[in-house]
């Protein structure tokens, strides 16, 4: 599961990584996004820029919205057989920009959140399905859920699941509705362990309502 993460870029270091125009609208650094937030993504439909979607996939067909709470991730072995992704799964891809992400270990003296990130410190890009729910006023609500798959090495001690992080060269793949999906589930894989690092973290990210940089200061390196 990946219920946190982070993108510690302002807008502007985040088009430049991303090599994107300047979206119409406005975004500070988040240190402790969580569901239900309004953050940028990269979608199939608006490849070239990004936009404003809500974390927690709401279905089309869903009758209350209340399910995007249900829906923040997607398990990338059934995403074909899910009645919830498999159809946004063929046409309805999308790219999560992150910075890292949160998992609770569990520990003998309780759970330790553990802030996971590139080596590199660069912009990382989770694997995404996004919708398009309008409510009996026919008003648009714009949700996304996070592709999940088995942990790698460095995060199988921690959680037993991973976001799917799509690489750059990789990108243009996951977001081609046209390319067979055959092919494309050759993508859901978990990430390269030597890529990674895991580093102890406040235990203030806990609450959604606490935010700031201070949430990783003081973290050590554990892996």
């Amino acid at each position: 599961m990946c219920g946190r993460y982070t993108i510690t870029y302002n807008i502007d270091q985040l088009v430049n990584e991303l090599d994107l125009p300047m979206p119409d609208f406005e975004f500070e650094p988040r240190y402790n996004i969580a569901p239900s937030q309004w953050v940028p993504i990269i979608s199939s439909e608006s490849p070239g820029q990004l936009r404003l979607h809500r974390w927690g996939l709401i279905p089309s067909w869903a009758k209350d919205p209340k399910i995007g709470y249900k829906m923040i991730n997607a398990r990338g072995e059934t995403l074909v057989e899910k009645p919830s992704f498999r159809t946004a799964f063929r046409r309805r891809r999308c790219l999560i920009p992150a910075t890292g992400f949160y998992e609770w270990q569990q520990t003998a003296t309780g759970r330790q959140p553990m802030y996971i990130r590139l080596i590199s410190g660069r912009i990382m890009t989770f694997a995404g399905l996004w919708e398009v729910w309008k409510d009996a006023e026919g008003r648009e609500l714009r949700t996304f859920t996070i592709v999940t798959t088995a942990p790698n090495a460095l995060i199988a001690p921690i959680h037993n699941r991973m976001p799917v992080i799509i690489p750059p060269d990789l990108r243009a793949k996951w977001l081609n509705i046209d390319c067979p999906v055959e092919n494309v589930q050759q993508l859901i894989r978990p990430c390269e362990d030597e890529l990674l690092v895991a580093d102890r973290v406040s235990s203030r990210v806990n609450s959604p309502h606490n935010e700031g940089p201070e949430l990783l200061e003081g973290s050590d390196t554990l892996f």
